[in-house]
Parts: structure tokens; sequence; C-alpha cells
């Protein structure tokens, strides 16, 4: 296992925790992969703030609560939102929203920066157009678990 982690996108758990969907079987296996140890990951405030801004905007309190929980129980690294972190993120925003790059992701690729993490799980193709960064697609993540795997 790398000794950096990667960040963990959020939409890695919700799919993973939603509806039958594409990426779903992929985002299970990374979420298993993550709580076995074998990936390394992290997340930032952002990701927690995520969760239960979507379920709590579907009135879904109790899935979101439990949903957070689990990912806080089994994610090791918990970065915060430093001053740092949001004026680097008001910086990539401006050479990166015209790209279609979303604030909250642009949020993400500063702490990720600002903390010496060079690549995320993530399903979202707009983080590679970050310098700097490495998306790693869970369907990919998912063929390398199954490698290691007989």
């Amino acid at each position: 296992m790398n000794a950096t982690p990667s960040l963990l996108d959020v939409n890695v758990p919700m799919y993973a925790a939603g509806q039958d969907h594409p990426y779903k079987g992929a985002c299970v296996s990374v979420m298993t992969e993550i709580a076995a140890g074998r990936v390394n990951a992290a997340i930032d405030a952002e990701t927690v703030q995520e969760i239960l801004y979507r379920y709590g905007a579907l009135r879904q309190w109790k899935i979101a609560v439990a949903l957070a929980t689990s990912l806080l129980d089994i994610v090791p690294t918990v970065f915060a939102v430093t001053p740092a972190d949001a004026r680097r993120a008001v910086d990539l925003f401006e050479r990166y929203a015209p790209l279609g790059v979303t604030a909250r992701d642009l949020l993400h690729a500063a702490v990720m920066l600002n903390n010496g993490l060079t690549t995320i799980i993530s399903t979202d193709q707009h983080f590679d157009r970050i310098e700097g960064i490495r998306r790693r697609d869970p369907l990919d993540v998912y063929a390398a678990a199954r490698k290691r795997r007989p």
C-alpha cells in the first residue's frame, strides 16, 4: 500500500451506497479495499459536508448520518479545510472553472495540493484537467484489486 493516501472523492461512497449504476460495483469494491486497509485513502471535511448536504436536501437525514459516520469510520485521515486551502481554491478557480471544474472539486484539489497528495479516486473526469493531480477511476482501482486476488 502506498504511504501517501489518495483523496477519496464523495462520488465513490455515494455510488457505493446508492441505486444500481454502472459505477456501483466498482465503488463498492473501492470502499471494501479501503476498509480492509489495501487502499490508502483520505478525505477532507468538505466530503462529509457534501454527503450531509445531498441527503439533507433529499430529507434523508438518517441515511446522511449513516453514510457520513461509516465513511469516517473506515477512512483513517480527514483533512481540515484551512485558510490556505481556501486561498488556493480561489486561485485554482480562476484557472480551472472556465474549463468546467466545479468550485467544490477545486477546494478538494487545493486541500490535496497543500497536503502533498497527488492522486484522487473519482469518477469525475474534470480532475484530469488539474495540473499536479492524477485521477484514478474507480473502475481502474477495481480492476487492480481483482488482479491482486486469485
